[in-house]
């Protein structure tokens, strides 16, 4: 006999989830309104309709709020990376996997990061820096499992790795760059990627 409530379980987890996507939406709707200095955690909770107690919950600042989805993004690719067929090439793999993962929802939070005020990029962009860095080490982890064992294999994938990572970080950084030079919708540069993998691969 199975004593276990998993009813109640999922139900508590969804509503966990219900609220981390409203303060996240609540939060951006008022970081696009305010500007992100101009915005506090306080006016986040009220709009959302929950107490600052709760916000901290979820989230450990204000600028936590753009990064999670970093976290959901990463495991993504990973999961991406993992269904690949195992004779694979390992760049083409990686590839394929990142891909993939610019379609998901996630891809499109960090969409909304590449076209916040300079207040958000200030704050934040040193936690961009640390969160790619320490995903760097994850995907070159697994990339070297996919590979046969040999002298150089850590070399292998972490040149692999951190190529592959290397174009992604140029689109955001191209990104960023073009929105300073004028009208530039939000999720143009996802398209970007792909075009960064063939000019790798052609130069």
């Amino acid at each position: 006999m199975n004593d276990s409530p998993a009813p109640e379980t999922g139900l508590r987890e969804r509503k966990k989830a219900q609220t981390r996507a409203l303060l996240r939406d609540t939060a951006l709707q008022l970081f696009a309104e305010r500007g992100f200095a101009g915005t506090t955690v306080t006016e986040i909770a009220e709009r959302a309709g929950v107490s600052d107690r709760t916000f901290f919950r979820y989230f450990d600042s204000k600028e936590s709020v753009l990064l999670p989805d970093l976290v959901d993004l990463f495991d993504q690719v990973e999961q991406e990376l993992d269904a690949r067929p195992s004779d694979e090439a390992p760049a083409a793999a990686v590839r394929a996997a990142l891909l993939a993962a610019v379609r998901s929802p996630a891809a499109w939070r960090l969409a909304a990061f590449a076209h916040p005020g300079e207040d958000v990029q200030a704050l934040v962009a040193a936690r961009l820096v640390e969160e790619f860095v320490t995903f760097e080490e994850r995907l070159t982890a697994a990339v070297e499992r996919r590979l046969p064992p040999g002298p150089d294999t850590d070399l292998h994938a972490a040149v692999v790795a951190g190529t592959a990572l290397a174009a992604a970080r140029a689109v955001i950084r191209t990104a960023r760059r073009r929105r300073s030079e004028g009208p530039y919708p939000v999720g143009a540069f996802l398209p970007l990627l792909p075009v960064a993998f063939d000019l790798m691969t052609d130069s």
